[in-house]
């Protein structure tokens, strides 16, 4: 009967192992995505911002304005949004399918239009694995 019952679970604890596993990788290659975002807004080049994000984007920010795809790379490689530094704390991430959401404290040094300022807000992304890549779908910033 013990070897029954051993092999009986040992498929589940196999495949729950793999499930673990598989998830952990979701995880770090959403966390590669997200950093690819962070490094493409600081170089404001067009191929990188448009790489990471996906065609239907909604990019939110904390004023409520809510921007396009074609409106986000835009407003970042004409410099009326123009980030100095950008440093992410208190990352979580959890992924569900080919779905994941990012949350994380934004803190950043900008030069919007010419203009120095700083800014420290939350960040709530929505990624989607999109022909096996993390792809950006939605951007939603709050005042913290």
């Amino acid at each position: 009967m013990k070897k029954f019952l051993i092999l009986c679970l040992f498929p589940v604890l196999a495949l729950m192992s793999s499930c673990n596993a598989q998830s952990s990788n979701d995880e770090r290659d959403v966390a590669v995505a997200a950093e690819k975002l962070r490094a493409a807004m600081l170089s404001a080049k067009a191929a990188d911002l448009n790489a990471i994000a996906a065609d239907n984007l909604l990019y939110g920010h904390s004023s409520g304005r809510l921007e396009t795809k074609t409106e986000f790379v835009d407003t970042i490689v004409s410099g009326r949004s123009v980030f100095v530094t950008i440093d992410i704390t208190d990352q979580k991430i959890k992924v569900t399918g080919d779905t994941a959401i990012v949350c994380h404290t934004f803190t950043a040094k900008t030069n919007d239009s010419g203009k120095p300022g700083n800014v420290k807000i939350g960040i709530m992304l929505v990624w989607q694995k999109q022909k096996g890549e993390w792809k950006l779908l939605g951007r939603q910033a709050f005042r913290k």
